[in-house]
């Protein structure tokens, strides 16, 4: 009896000893990558031009979930990056796009617009207090009482500003005007290597300054489309005047940028050297460029850079901290802007009509509508806006009209025309029955900045301005984009998951791994692979 208590003893110490010792060390480092337009499709088809430790080591070596739900229309980078880093839909974090329409001013701003900061090396206005939930580098300022170490590298400023949080140290985006890193006097940390980079001499704004594009490879080895078959290598001349780096935030050079300096900040600041975890966030570009083919070879050189961007990076982080110490998690923003290009030889093919929406005679034909129905000396409809219809609130008030009542009538009116498969009021929203479609749309919607009417166009029909040069069309598509997340490092173990995650839960994911608490509006529990 003694020796069969003896061995029970010993066994379930033995298996409380394994049980510990599973448990997965907090990482001294955390690496946040989002890829913009990243495609899963086309990590498969491009495997042909990719090193073997690039994106193929992710993919062999990492947790890799096949695709994320992102369950809200008009999906951008800005709301995706939101989504990733607070665990929750615009209609809690706030942030419904890169730019929002304010109907009190009339005017078209920066999501992030904020004229209380001033700009370092830009004249950008703007700071991360638009974000109305916290992210997870916010949750790890917190329960580091600020010791963690939070920074952003990103061409854009929306995608930096999020990545960094609220409590960040700095947030680092390329300037559109001078091509050199730009912050905000909002954050108080602008690294002193981040500064030196800007005035080298050598820097990307002088690189990419009347610089050709062209493949890094030879176009033999880019053999994913039979479409593209000329064989002839492209050139694209990014010239010498404003669009310059707003065109070179859409080649591999930019992905370069982010690259080498987030790598040089890595090494001075010593990330990923102290007991608490420290937090480097990433945003790569993985779109196409403006006027190319979707089925070019534009496309897969972008993806061959970057593969080898991604070798380098995994390559100085494991000299600087060691993998094992590391975890990386990689997420694409979910969407893809299409090119709609139309071949020459059948433009004038008269059998295939152009379905187009024009949002400038829905927007005239509305106000006519309800000035015959409620007075015909106002402006009732102020603007059509990013699939929205903003009505005149303040005159619908000033008029005791009921907000539900005139909200229906326009719905109604819009829902006649060609090509509108569906409008929801914001009243249905709030209010309404719930079902799957209202949910969609109610994750998308917010009181401050959203409108009045969502509009849903049939696929296949473009939207048009005719009255705004400035404009730019897009045809509709509902296509799934195949999006995957991946995560890597920490001594996570490699597997292939062939099921569709939520965006919202990789905050919980990341916070748990972190042992940190949740941003303070992610609703999800943590991945169950990953616990």
């Amino acid at each position: 009896m003694i020796r069969i208590l003896t061995s029970l003893v010993a066994v379930l110490t033995i298996s409380s000893v394994q049980t510990q010792t599973s448990v997965r060390e907090t990482p001294k480092l955390v690496i946040g990558i989002t890829i913009d337009q990243l495609r899963g499709d086309y990590l498969e088809l491009f495997q042909g031009s990719f090193t073997e430790r690039g994106f193929k080591r992710l993919l062999n070596e990492g947790l890799v979930y096949q695709n994320i739900k992102f369950d809200f229309p008009n999906l951008d980078d800005a709301s995706a990056i939101a989504t990733i880093y607070t665990g929750a839909p615009p209609f809690y974090h706030g942030i419904i796009g890169n730019k929002k329409y304010i109907a009190a001013q009339k005017q078209e701003v920066s999501a992030f617009s904020d004229p209380s900061f001033l700009g370092n090396y830009t004249q950008d206005k703007v700071s991360p207090l638009a974000l109305k939930s916290s992210t997870i580098t916010d949750e790890l300022k917190i329960a580091s009482r600020g010791n963690a170490d939070v920074y952003s590298f990103a061409p854009q400023i929306a995608q930096a500003l999020i990545s960094a949080g609220k409590r960040g140290n700095s947030a680092f985006w390329v300037d559109d005007y001078t091509g050199k890193w730009a912050s905000t006097t909002y954050y108080k940390d602008f690294y002193w290597s981040v500064d030196q980079d800007n005035r080298s001499g050598a820097d990307f704004a002088t690189k990419v300054w009347s610089m050709y594009w062209r493949p890094s490879l030879d176009v033999s080895s880019y053999k994913a489309f039979p479409y593209e078959q000329s064989g002839t290598p492209f050139q694209h001349f990014l010239g010498g005047d404003k669009q310059t780096y707003i065109l070179a935030k859409q080649i591999p050079a930019v992905n370069e940028n982010v690259r080498a300096s987030a790598m040089t900040l890595l090494s001075k600041a010593e990330l990923g050297k102290r007991s608490n975890p420290d937090f480097l966030s990433l945003t790569f570009y993985a779109g196409n460029f403006p006027g190319v083919s979707d089925y070019s070879y534009e496309i897969q050189d972008v993806y061959a850079c970057l593969d080898r961007e991604i070798e380098k990076l995994l390559d100085e982080v494991d000299r600087s901290v060691g993998l094992k110490n590391v975890l990386i998690f990689v997420t694409s923003t979910g969407y893809y802007k299409s090119s709609e290009l139309t071949a020459p030889d059948t433009q004038s093919n008269s059998n295939i009509p152009e379905n187009k929406f024009y949002i400038n005679r829905c927007e005239a034909l509305l106000n006519m509508y309800l000035m015959a129905i409620y007075g015909r000396d106002v402006q009732w409809v102020d603007k059509f806006y990013n699939g929205q219809v903003y009505l005149n609130r303040e005159l619908i008030k000033s008029k005791n009209i009921s907000l539900q009542e005139i909200q229906d009538k326009a719905a109604e009116f819009v829902s006649e025309f060609t090509g509108v498969q569906e409008v929801y009021t914001s009243f249905q929203l709030q209010h309404g029955q719930w079902n799957p479609v209202m949910e969609y749309y109610k994750n998308g919607y917010t009181k401050e900045t959203s409108g009045d009417l969502f509009v849903e166009l049939q696929p296949g029909y473009k939207a048009v301005n005719e009255q705004d040069a400035s404009f730019k069309e897009k045809q509709v598509r509902n296509n799934a984009v195949v999006s995957p997340a991946i995560f890597f490092g920490n001594n996570i173990k490699p597997a292939r998951i062939k099921r569709t995650i939520k965006a919202t839960e990789i905050a919980p994911t990341v916070a748990y791994i972190m042992r940190i608490r949740s941003p303070n509006a992610a609703k999800d529990e943590p991945l169950p692979e990953l616990l």
